[in-house]
C-alpha cells in the first residue's frame, strides 16, 4: 500500500489556489493514500469569527469537499486533509477522508488549541475507524496529538494508520507522533504545513517537518521545515496487527484495565 503525506504552504484566505495547488501537485500521483494539513484551504490564522464563518463550508455541498472528491477518483487516490466545516450554524476545524471511491467521512476536532477556541466548537462524535482499500484509518487533527487516549482508542478499535492532518507550532509533536506510533504499534502520518501567518498582532511560524512512521517508531519518510514537499512510501498495514514488544508482552494484553477506572476517577478532580 502506498502512502504519504503533501506538506504545504497555503495562502490565508485564498480557498480556490490552495485547492488548486493541491490538485497540481498531486496530478501524477495514483492508487495511494495522501494526508493533507490542517486547514489546508483557508490558512490558519482567524481574526473574527464573521471571517472564519465566510470562509467555512459544509463538508456534503462545499466547494473544497467537491474538488478534492474529483481528484480522489481521478487518480484513485485517498485524501485526507483539514478544512473549517460549517454544520448547523457551527464551525469545527475537521479533517475529512475522501476515497478514490467517492465516500467522505469526517472528524471534528476534540482538543482545541490556544486561540482556536475563540472560533471553533471541539468535536464530540465518537472516534471512527475507517476501512479503506482494506486498511483501517483512524484520524487525529494537529494538537490531539498530546493526548494519548485518542490514538489508544483508535488502536483497541482496530486502526493500524493514524492520519494526522496539522499546523503544528510547539517543538515536539513529531517526536511525540513517534511516541504514538510505538505505543499503539501503528503507523502514522502527521502532513503538517511550513511557512508563517502574520495576521493583526499575531503570528505564528509553523514547524514542517512532516513524517510517515511505522509501528516502531522508525521514520520512513520525513520533509524539511521551509519546503512544500511530496512523500510517498510503500508499507504494509498489516505490520500494525503485531502488538508484540518481547515474545512476553503485548501491549494490549498486558493492560490493567481493571486498576485504571479507578485511578482515573481518584486523579480526575480539579
Amino acid at each position: 500500500m502506498k502512502v504519504g503525506f503533501l506538506q504545504l504552504r497555503p495562502k490565508f484566505g485564498d480557498v480556490k489556489e490552495n485547492v488548486k495547488e493541491a490538485a497540481s501537485i498531486l496530478k501524477n500521483v495514483s492508487d495511494a493514500t495522501i494526508v493533507l494539513p490542517e486547514l489546508f484551504n483557508t490558512g490558519y490564522l482567524f481574526r473574527t469569527v464573521d471571517e472564519l464563518s465566510a470562509l467555512a463550508e459544509p463538508v456534503a455541498t462545499g466547494y473544497t469537499v467537491a474538488e478534492m472528491k474529483k481528484i480522489a477518483r481521478k487518480r484513485k487516490l485517498n485524501l485526507i486533509f483539514g478544512m473549517a466545516e460549517k454544520q448547523n450554524k457551527k464551525i469545527y476545524n475537521s479533517a475529512v477522508l475522501v476515497t478514490s471511491k467517492g465516500k467522505v467521512f469526517s472528524y471534528q476536532k476534540t482538543h482545541l488549541f490556544d486561540r482556536e477556541k475563540l472560533f471553533f466548537q471541539p468535536g464530540s462524535n465518537a472516534f471512527a475507524v475507517h476501512t479503506v482499500d482494506g486498511c483501517k484509518i483512524g484520524i487525529i487533527i494537529c494538537f490531539d496529538w498530546i493526548f494519548p487516549e485518542i490514538t489508544r482508542i483508535l488502536a483497541l478499535k482496530g486502526a493500524q494508520i493514524i492520519c494526522h492532518p496539522a499546523n503544528l507550532v510547539l517543538p515536539y509533536g513529531q517526536d511525540a507522533m513517534r511516541t504514538r506510533s510505538i505505543e499503539n504499534r501503528v503507523f502514522t502520518i502527521t502532513a503538517n504545513r511550513i511557512g508563517a501567518e502574520k495576521r493583526g498582532n499575531v503570528s505564528l511560524t509553523f514547524t514542517g517537518k512532516s513524517q510517515v512512521v511505522n509501528p516502531k517508531g522508525d521514520v520512513l519518510a520525513s520533509a524539511s521545515e521551509r519546503s512544500i514537499s511530496l512523500k510517498i512510501v510503500e508499507i504494509d498495514p498489516n505490520e500494525a496487527n503485531d502488538k508484540t514488544i518481547t515474545p512476553n508482552n503485548d501491549i494490549f494484553e498486558d493492560r490493567k484495565t481493571s486498576l485504571y477506572g479507578a485511578l482515573l476517577s481518584k486523579t480526575h478532580a480539579r
